[in-house]
């Protein structure tokens, strides 16, 4: 089914030529020519069933007696095909917020997931004929593909690289877009958007996942603190030897540096006594 354009001509033309053939029935009644006049009359009758009222961003979609005779976009009162049935379509931008999905990522850990779609109907024939209820298929379809893509991806990445649900929203929402625009063409429907608008681990994992995400944050900023210390230390020793300050044996050598990393790495304040050999 291909969206055409309907039969149409200016509804105030319309009016106008339906006050001249109810002037010309009256006279023909006048004139006492029946059979004419009853003509015009049915004429004027038939007529004035094709006059329908097009609102801005609607459509109306046409059937005659189950044919499917076109649709009419542009707004405004219109004159077109009588005794026909014109469904009304909305064309505006709408948005659709999912309910809150509980499924599984990859790695099979529970995770609650919604999203928002933002979407708009582009051929009116399609969203009528080839679907029951197109706002309906819209919902359903929805959240089959983020059920779909939520079960694609982890929920983070602690170890590996790759693409996560956390730490790509922006990817995982483009692909929801591109899979509900596949899924969504039948019913005519253009999906302008698809965004993430909820995203957490289940409630019975919610506390232990906490926790090892908390692990993870403080082990890279362990790594980082040692990595830091270790240069700092390795500076520290060698601006005293360069300088001519002391010189170190390698016992109290690893003593300084025992020391100094003690000083650095703590997370208290540390005073520790840094021996840097005897005067002897």
């Amino acid at each position: 089914m291909v969206e055409g354009k309907a039969w149409k001509i200016n509804g105030f033309l319309g009016v106008l030529l339906i006050v001249v053939l109810i002037a010309g029935t009256i006279y023909e009644f006048w004139a006492q020519n029946i059979v004419v006049g009853i003509i015009l009359t049915v004429v004027v009758s038939v007529l004035g069933t094709g006059f329908t009222i097009v609102q801005p961003n609607e459509a109306r979609v046409l059937t005659f007696f189950g044919r499917y005779v076109g649709s009419i976009r542009e707004s405004g009162m219109w004159l077109t095909i009588p005794i026909t049935y014109r469904t009304r379509v909305s064309l505006r931008v709408r948005n659709f917020n999912s309910k809150t999905l509980k499924v599984n990522d990859v790695e099979g850990n529970p995770v609650e997931i919604a999203a928002v779609v933002v979407f708009k109907v582009v051929d009116s024939a399609r969203a009528v004929f080839d679907v029951d209820d197109y706002e309906e298929f819209v919902e359903i379809q929805s959240e089959t593909a983020l059920r779909h893509v939520a079960t694609k991806y982890p929920y983070d990445n602690f170890d590996t690289e790759g693409y996560s649900l956390r730490g790509n929203a922006e990817a995982v929402a483009n692909e929801l877009a591109r899979e509900l625009q596949d899924r969504l063409a039948v019913a005519g429907v253009e999906v302008i958007e698809a965004r993430l608008t909820h995203l957490a681990y289940a409630t019975e994992i919610a506390s232990a996942m906490l926790q090892r995400q908390q692990a993870s944050a403080i082990l890279a900023a362990r790594q980082k603190i040692v990595e830091g210390a270790v240069g700092m230390a390795q500076m520290a020793i060698e601006q005293l030897q360069e300088g001519g300050i002391i010189e170190l044996d390698e016992e109290r050598k690893m003593a300084m540096i025992n020391n100094l990393l003690v000083a650095i790495v703590s997370e208290r304040g540390a005073q520790p006594i840094l021996n840097t050999g005897s005067l002897y």
